[in-house]
């Protein structure tokens, strides 16, 4: 019997007992949740499949069948949260053969190596290693876990679940932890030049850990903005046998009947400048925006990265919308099912000699894209695939985002411009229901392979259909966009930015907007101006020297972005920067203005007052000075005198590539 991820159960006899405990946890998953679940709940007794691909999917009239006749003595199970234990029993299963671990512990007795590797494998038996286990290939767990931020709290519970899976299924976890820096929690202070940082460093780390273990495969898991293309850029980076698992969306925070980001927080503290709501109210959102652990509800950047993932085929499926919690705010049962398919899915690529180039092509990047354009994703995606591409040896330029983008309507209406977020999605289907529409249409590569040795197409197969009659409407059908292909994340360029600059329109009807520019040389200069009242409607408010090298570290301005949707001045002023914006920003706002400030860009010759023309539609953004001033500016500049950075932000400064090149360190 098959799975629908491509996993064959190959136990051949069971206790009785066992065997019903495991088709009760099939049977509550298909019978309590939604039908969508039922062809995904197979016994998780299961081993990779022996081929590279396979179309063989399990049918929902067994599941059915099963239902009919044990629905009464199942339906008193229906609070046990089961998923929770580890894996048990003795196992019929074929262990992956080691890859290159051997190197590390010997490759067996009485080998020439053997002796030679004996003070390693001491070292090994104090953490509990038995003879048998130095067979066993060794396969390294990225926990990314901290205390620090709700979107990686459970990371360690998450990590031991993966670490169990990976010892009962035949192989020896070595599990280690990463720096996580909280966009949210550092936004608009000196903290935050270290986020971007961290996406390198913590790819950094997992190269480093896996690398220097000699591991045979590779497990990452991810919350945090940054710690998500981190976590998967050593995979591409070492062309491992890898997957990546998304710690999952946080549920929606609730007042008053809405649904609550924390992004309304930041937007509450521009309500609150401007006399819109009072401190109470501002305590209120507050309090009530962020319920538990899990990434950012909407469709910011960590569900942006996650869904991209899972669209490249590094995820395994419907893992990118199970969100991290459940509504009471326990441990999500789906999740813990996600860490035993991930596993099962590495073994997969490891049995099947699937490394992540095989994987991550260009035809995937285009699918990962494809998907961002649709859902309304965030302008980091761009930064963060051009990151990846670079990883994995594609030649993704940033014209690219605009050639695909120019075939891909809007579909998704989530947060922060529309209704939804990402517990929603997961309610109709997840990213197959996505990837299935935009595949029925004409949008998808189905050929690509995927972690769970199946194709896309395959995979697709039985994933669920866009709902016909739906309410909420989270996705919309293309003869409904929301915005027409070519409305959501454009690349534009001009006298301003030769080199590009990144707009999300999300379907804004935005033909021109021209205006005087108020230049500010920090974030904080800019928020200051903001919050007294000092920008009004046309103005272009321009923050530079936040770059990659000018910063040091590319910051978020969510704080002033937000600042101006909180004010009431939205549609009416416009923000342009060589940094970066959270995926939570909306309004008319452009980023990743290259070449930067800091190396002599032209946003560094911008003065108060020049008039700056934003043209959208034509991807086009013009200074409006004539080029013999700007020439004559261009040998008046000279850097700008800023304190300069010490240890980690100095060696970034030095190393660290052009935004449109996606802001790398190892180019």
């Amino acid at each position: 019997m098959t799975s629908a991820l491509g996993f064959t159960n190959t136990c051949s006899v069971l206790d009785h007992e066992r065997q019903q405990w495991t088709f009760r946890k099939a049977l509550y998953r298909s019978t309590f949740l939604p039908d969508r679940y039922a062809f995904r709940c197979l016994p998780r007794w299961t081993v990779p499949v022996q081929e590279r691909s396979s179309s063989v999917m399990q049918s929902y009239a067994s599941w059915n069948m099963i239902k009919e006749n044990s629905i009464k003595k199942d339906a008193q199970n229906k609070a046990k949260q089961v998923n929770q234990e580890p894996l048990k029993g003795n196992i019929s299963y074929q262990t992956p053969t080691r890859n290159r671990s051997a190197a590390l512990v010997g490759s067996q007795p009485g080998a020439p190596d053997w002796s030679k590797r004996a003070a390693a494998r001491s070292m090994l038996r104090a953490m509990q290693f038995k003879d048998e286990d130095f067979n066993k290939p060794i396969i390294t767990i990225a926990s990314t876990f901290t205390n620090a931020t709700p979107c990686n709290a459970h990371m360690d519970r998450l990590g031991d679940k993966l670490l169990a899976t990976v010892e009962s299924l035949g192989a020896k976890g070595f599990i280690f932890g990463t720096p996580v820096i909280s966009d949210g929690e550092t936004m608009g202070t000196s903290g935050m030049r270290y986020s971007l940082v961290s996406r390198d460093l913590i790819a950094d780390c997992i190269e480093c850990m896996h690398e220097g273990y000699l591991a045979d495969g590779m497990l990452t898991l991810g919350g945090c903005d940054k710690s998500i293309p981190g976590a998967l850029m050593p995979i591409l980076r070492t062309n491992a046998y890898g997957v990546f698992l998304y710690g999952g969306s946080i549920q929606p925070g609730k007042l008053n009947g809405e649904n609550l980001t924390v992004i309304s927080t930041f937007e509450a503290i521009g309500s609150y400048s401007s006399g819109k709501i009072d401190e109470q109210q501002l305590k209120r959102i507050e309090e009530h925006a962020c319920p538990g652990p899990g990434s950012c509800g909407g469709m910011y950047t960590a569900n942006t990265m996650a869904s991209v993932i899972e669209a490249m085929g590094l995820s395994v499926p419907y893992s990118a919308s199970h969100t991290a919690m459940t509504e009471d705010n326990h441990l999500s049962h789906e999740k813990l099912k996600d860490c035993e398919e991930s596993v099962k899915a590495l073994f997969t690529c490891m049995q099947n000699n699937i490394r992540a180039r095989d994987i991550c092509t260009k035809e995937a990047f285009e699918n990962g894209i494809t998907v961002m354009m649709a859902l309304g994703g965030s302008t980091n995606g761009v930064l963060h695939l051009l990151a990846l591409a670079h990883e994995a040896q594609v030649d993704l330029d940033i014209e690219d985002f605009n050639r695909i983008g120019e075939r891909v309507p809007l579909l998704g209406d989530f947060k922060p411009s529309g209704r939804y977020v990402m517990a929603d999605l997961d309610k109709i289907g997840g990213i197959p229901m996505v990837m299935k529409y935009l595949w029925k249409h004409g949008l998808i590569h189905g050929d690509c392979m995927t972690v769970t040795g199946k194709t896309v197409k395959e995979l697709l197969a039985n994933a669920p259909d866009l709902p016909q009659v739906e309410s909420p409407r989270v996705i919309v059908p293309i003869e409904k966009a929301l915005a027409p292909a070519g409305s959501h994340i454009i690349i534009m360029r001009g006298n301003l930015a030769p080199e590009g600059a990144v707009i999300k329109l999300s379907g804004k009807e935005l033909a021109i907007h021209r205006g005087p520019a108020r230049v500010f040389n920090s974030e904080e200069e800019a928020l200051d101006a903001i919050l007294s009242g000092n920008i009004v409607k046309n103005d272009v408010v321009v923050i530079r020297y936040e770059g990659p090298k000018g910063g040091p570290g590319m910051r978020e301005m969510l704080s002033p972005s937000s600042a101006i949707m909180g004010s009431g001045l939205g549609k009416d002023v416009a923000l342009i920067t060589d940094g970066r914006f959270s995926g939570g920003t909306h309004g008319i706002m452009v980023g990743h203005v290259t070449p930067e400030a800091a190396v002599g860009g032209p946003i560094a010759l911008v003065e108060e007052g020049d008039i700056i023309c934003l043209e959208p539609r034509k991807k086009l953004m013009t200074l409006e000075v004539d080029e013999r001033e700007l020439e004559r500016r261009r040998k008046q500049w000279k850097p700008m005198n800023k304190c300069p950075p010490q240890g980690l932000l100095k060696k970034y400064a030095k190393t660290v590539s052009s935004a449109s090149k996606g802001a790398i360190t190892d180019a």
